[in-house]
């Protein structure tokens, strides 16, 4: 059991750092910037024709290019200097705070064009959230990633209680211009900042993957690792009823409650500054609690907190409901994040954390827009008390489905085949490839060695196969076939060098031990590869040693082995 001290301690550790501590900090200006800019567009909107929708729709602008464009964003995280293409990202923020502000000091900001903008600034989050994610390791080491990932969520909600009640002031007593401005000045700063950070410059240990093999990869991942899916659903379930808190807070505030925009910022408030004291409480709460507890006892908070704004009528009492439920987001939030991140492996990580911000964003998105129509049908309190509803069924749901334990899993790189040792030199862009593994196995020991290669399979899977099947040899019962199709050897080389975790690992010597001999494994190449003592001596200073692959289709006329991408020979045990 980790003592409250030195859980206190090791939460503001990554702090001690200097370039991680300006980054944060600068990052935390950046944060207070876009919620003011939240609070200016969404008060700008408060008192126009269809205003429920409307105000809802600039949370939608806000979360949507996330949506949209977070994935190819961890691409590019991964395929570029990460530092550059922050830079580049808060110049093009920059540029776009001074249109809106400028468009507003004149007068000529309406609807359609506030909404417009608004996606273009959440264009541009969408690009800096994978980048900057993957540059957090390089900034902390690993034991450190949990408090920075808890850091990052306090830096969040310092904003959300800083920023809107700073915005309520300035649009009460100088307008909604001069929020603008200021959120584009926050952009400037964090790019200076960026600009000053120097990082240790390291080679790269490979070639950049091509964007759209990176593309796919990451989606693989995604769709053969069952315990990151039940990650993204566990967000899923708990950000589409919470959106709609965050989508009508402004419509509580005018309509139920009366107040203007300065009560507006100060509900906004109360759900930042409870959800620091959930950040600074959170450390403590994990050496006490399991993660699958902590989310439950969130939910059920959190749920609790929508059905007082459903009930209550005064502007005070609302404040105090909502500090609960800023502490039960943040709880919530940082845990899903940290444990994300530790999850994936290095050559992964943008990608999925791109992955993770599409699903959160979309739930936001799609949540406030829904959540919207909805309260123009069945009303302000009728739409909280069902978001409720869905929150604590969500809870109680968690309770007989826990979230699983990860503390034991080996997620470290893993090396777990020999390196490649071939008679041909294949272009890296040939293909496609087929990879064989033959195995003996005693009759009696069948059954557990086809659920051990279930686990293979996924491994298979999600580092770069594109199909998979376990065969039986008809000459010789006993003997299993494994093959699996790649799309380049490339990708194969990958598999080989940095894909595989300790938790791989493990399940590919669970079915190496139940087997009695193998595996026994075979490339099979395209026909057009060239044989080594065929090979022409490549002439002095060349790097090509083969002739480069034509993909003229002659590799997939048969000659490469069986076409394990029909699905008619692949059947999966």
């Amino acid at each position: 059991m980790v003592s409250t001290q030195s859980s206190q301690a090791q939460a503001w550790s990554p702090l001690r750092i200097a370039a991680y501590r300006n980054l944060w900090l600068a990052l935390l200006a950046a944060n207070i910037g876009t919620w003011m800019q939240t609070v200016g567009a969404q008060w700008l909107l408060v008192k126009t024709t269809d205003a429920d929708t409307l105000v809802a729709a600039v949370q939608t602008a806000s979360m949507l290019p996330i949506l949209l464009f977070a994935l190819p964003a961890g691409v590019l995280a991964d395929a570029f200097d990460r530092r550059h293409l922050l830079i580049s990202v808060q110049g093009f923020l920059a540029v776009v705070g001074v249109v809106l502000t400028v468009l507003t000091a004149i007068g000529h900001m309406g609807p359609a064009l506030l909404l417009t903008l608004t996606f273009l600034l959440g264009t541009g989050q969408a690009l800096t959230l994978p980048a900057w994610a993957a540059v957090i390791p390089q900034l902390v080491p690993r034991e450190q990633i949990r408090s920075a990932s808890s850091l990052g969520a306090i830096s969040v909600n310092v904003a959300r209680a800083i920023g809107p009640a700073v915005a309520g002031v300035l649009v009460a007593e100088a307008g909604v211009a001069v929020v603008f401005g200021v959120n584009a000045f926050t952009f400037l700063l964090f790019a200076f900042t960026l600009i000053r950070w120097r990082p240790e410059s390291a080679k790269p240990t490979e070639s950049p993957e091509r964007f759209t093999a990176a593309l796919r990869a990451g989606g693989r991942y995604v769709r053969y690792s069952p315990t990151l899916r039940r990650m993204l659903l566990r967000i899923v379930l708990f950000i589409l009823p919470g959106s709609a808190l965050w989508a009508l807070l402004p419509i509580v505030a005018s309509r139920r409650l009366g107040t203007s925009s300065h009560g507006y910022g100060l509900l906004l408030a109360a759900l930042g500054i409870g959800a620091i004291v959930g950040g600074i409480a959170l450390p403590k709460l994990r050496s006490r609690m399991s993660v699958s507890k902590l989310l439950g006892l969130a939910g059920l908070i959190f749920g609790l907190s929508l059905l007082d704004v459903a009930t209550l009528d005064s502007l005070a009492a609302v404040a105090v409901a909502l500090a609960p439920a800023g502490a039960a987001w943040v709880i919530v939030l940082a845990n899903l994040n940290a444990e994300i991140q530790l999850f994936l492996p290095n050559w992964v990580r943008a990608r999925g954390l791109a992955v993770y911000q599409v699903v959160f964003a979309g739930g936001q998105a799609l949540g406030a827009l829904a959540w919207g129509a909805v309260a123009q049908v069945i009303g302000l309190e009728l739409t909280f008390i069902a978001a409720a509803a869905i929150m604590l069924l969500d809870a109680v749901a968690l309770a007989m489905w826990p979230f699983p334990d990860l503390r034991d899993v080996d997620r470290q790189p893993a090396v777990i085949w020999p390196e490649v040792s071939l008679a041909v030199h294949p272009d890296p862009q040939a293909g496609p490839v087929l990879v064989t593994a033959a195995y003996k196995v005693r009759p009696e020991r069948e059954r557990e060695f086809m659920e051990a290669m279930r686990l293979v399979r996924d491994t298979r899977m999600r580092t770069g196969a594109l199909r998979w099947g376990l065969f039986r040899v008809g000459e010789e019962p006993q003997r299993f076939v494994e093959v699996y199709r790649l799309a380049t050897w490339d990708e194969h080389v990958r598999q080989h060098d940095n894909r595989f975790t300790g938790a791989d690992r493990e399940s590919e010597e669970r079915a190496k031990t139940i087997a009695d001999e193998g595996p026994r494994a075979w490339h099979l190449l395209p026909a057009d590869t060239r044989a080594v003592h065929d090979a022409a001596a490549p002439s002095e200073g060349a790097d090509e040693i083969g002739p480069r692959h034509q993909d003229t289709g002659a590799s997939d006329r048969g000659t490469t082995g069986p076409d394990v991408g029909n699905d008619t020979v692949t059947r999966r045990m």
